[in-house]
């Protein structure tokens, strides 16, 4: 198995049928840096437009249609020492009467510590000068070319992949994307110094980070992409409104369960009922994300 490095020298704001900058064997790990969401590198100099431009498509040798594409995360270096944030809540997540409350959506820049790997506001505001976050890195936008020659947003998300912005989807974590096109065509960027459930602001700390990645070929079928770290798994629905992308979630589930671990449609919905936990990716861009998650601890053994 080969390590390749991918310098980009162009960046996209879709995730489509593209030419590939790189071609890996199934099995090659690719150790890329990112910019940040509106294009901007670890230096402060803009190399791109936003939203969320991406490093790739990289081109997986043996991916045809019907086929997964396996992304390991193996590690998220910070290369930044700052990173930014909106300042005021999304809109859409306050009752509308208190629209008008909101204060003025302006950007907030965050000081990035690489050796205590901790993050805190360089102004905070009144109250919460003690906050510093550890840093939890996370991929907000990664997939894989849509099917039927689309070029989709990177604002967005689909079955694909895309901006689900899920905080899971950190080192360690080995996700599956449904392959639509030959070579998968692989895309990654829009990396996160940490961020909270649903993205409720427009951003992660968003910031640039030397990614490692490990791209293999499985021959599994999925709808919807899917996610394990040590300790769950979790399908992951993208859709509006909130409800299908937890219909999307639940079904793939479904799926999961009967394909690798045996249970019937009773017996899941046994398991399902009293032990799923859902996690809310994304509720401010044109799709919300949705995961439905399970503790390994609650799975038959395979």
């Amino acid at each position: 198995m080969a390590t390749h490095r991918l310098v980009p020298r162009d960046y996209h704001n879709v995730l489509g049928t593209l030419p590939p900058v790189l071609s890996v064997a199934s099995g090659d790990t690719v150790i890329t840096e990112t910019i940040d969401a509106a294009g901007y590198d670890k230096d402060g100099m803009q190399r791109a437009r936003g939203p969320n431009p991406m490093n790739g498509p990289i081109f997986v040798e043996g991916a045809a249609p019907g086929d997964a594409l396996r992304v390991d995360i193996v590690r998220m270096t910070p290369v930044s020492t700052t990173g930014w944030t909106r300042s005021a809540l999304a809109a859409n997540v306050v009752e509308p009467e208190a629209v008008r409350a909101l204060p003025p959506r302006e950007r907030a820049t965050w000081l990035i510590d690489r050796q205590a790997l901790t993050t805190r506001l360089q102004d905070p505001p009144k109250g919460l000068e003690y906050l510093t976050l550890p840093l939890e890195p996370m991929i907000g936008c990664f997939g894989v070319a849509p099917g039927q020659g689309q070029a989709i947003s990177t604002a967005t998300s689909g079955e694909y992949g895309g901006n689900m912005d899920y905080r899971l989807f950190g080192p360690g974590t080995s996700v599956w994307f449904p392959v639509s096109a030959e070579g998968a065509l692989f895309f990654v960027g829009d990396c996160h110094a940490t961020q909270g459930d649903g993205e409720i602001v427009g951003t992660g700390i968003e910031t640039c980070f030397e990614v490692e990645l490990t791209l293999s070929v499985e021959h599994r079928k999925l709808v919807w992409p899917r996610g394990e770290t040590a300790e769950d798994i979790f399908p992951v629905g993208n859709a509006r409104p909130l409800e299908q992308a937890l219909q999307h979630a639940t079904t793939e589930m479904l799926r999961w369960l009967a394909e690798d671990y045996g249970l019937d449609a009773v017996a899941a919905s046994h398991l399902l009922g009293q032990v799923v936990r859902y996690d809310v990716g994304n509720v401010y861009d044109p799709a919300y994300t949705m995961a439905c998650r399970v503790a390994r601890k609650w799975l038959p053994p395979r």
